[in-house]
């Protein structure tokens, strides 16, 4: 299968990663492009979205921190994690979607979908 997120690993609190999602699976007629995160109880949590304008939306708990950008003649999308927390540990996931509802880029039905395998972060002390 088709490898979508990657980049995540291991990092001690305050450090950096850079997560890269390939989006050339991605419908071509997509609102937007988030990336989301799941916690090991299976909460997902959206951490932010692009548009094609370039324009981005974070949610509280990243802004500040993390940053989305794209280069789309590369069909990919980027999260910058920087100063990071324990509780920004769990499984990352890019999508693509129709709207953007607080900062998360989600399907018409209003839902974060996910679209690949997603790539694990753990933030440690």
């Amino acid at each position: 299968a088709q490898e979508v997120e990657s980049g995540g690993g291991s990092a001690q609190v305050g450090g950096s990663l850079t997560l890269t999602c390939d989006i050339s699976t991605f419908p071509a007629n997509n609102f937007c492009m988030g990336w989301f995160r799941q916690n090991t109880k299976n909460e997902r949590e959206a951490v932010g979205s692009i548009v094609d304008s370039g324009r981005t939306f974070y949610t509280d708990s990243v802004r500040g921190r993390f940053t989305i950008s794209s280069e789309k003649a590369k069909n990919m999308l980027y999260l910058q994690l920087n100063d990071l927390k324990p509780e920004d540990s769990g499984t990352y996931y890019c999508s693509p979607g129709k709207n953007v509802v607080r900062g998360a880029c989600v399907s018409r039905l209003g839902q974060l979908e996910v679209w690949g395998q997603g790539t694990l972060v753990s933030v440690s002390s």
